[in-house]
């Protein structure tokens, strides 16, 4: 079972993203500047700490939540999608004139079993 997950049309920018810059990592902000978004950079160009975890891997890609934020989402089934607009971040697809977005949902009672067992 996975928290995380990716649509098809944001996996293919997350390619596109990978052939440009190589090895990438996504951040889920905490909200500030850019709201509570999903933003994606350069792996070594994101300072991750020990208040980060790692809520799983898409297209490849570490999907880092702080651990603040993970309080708020612990509850929920995040999937990432894209959208036409411009972010108000740094994250690596605001030059294609896109922005990543979260959807997100209550886990079910089994998903949360599964997680609570972990």
């Amino acid at each position: 079972m996975k928290r995380v997950e990716i649509t098809d049309k944001a996996a293919e920018v997350v390619k596109q993203l990978k052939a440009k810059h190589g090895e990438l990592i996504f951040h889920q902000s905490g909200g500030c500047c850019d709201g509570s978004a999903p933003m994606i950079f350069e792996k070594g160009d994101m300072y991750l700490d020990e208040s980060d975890i790692l809520l799983g891997t898409v297209e490849g890609v570490n999907f880092y939540l702080n651990q603040d934020q993970f309080e708020y989402w612990k509850h929920t089934h995040l999937t990432i999608d894209i959208t036409e607009g411009r972010g108000a971040s740094f994250s690596l697809e605001i030059p294609l004139g896109l922005r990543f977005l979260i959807h997100s949902r209550l886990l079910t009672d089994e998903e949360t079993s599964f997680f609570n067992s972990k």
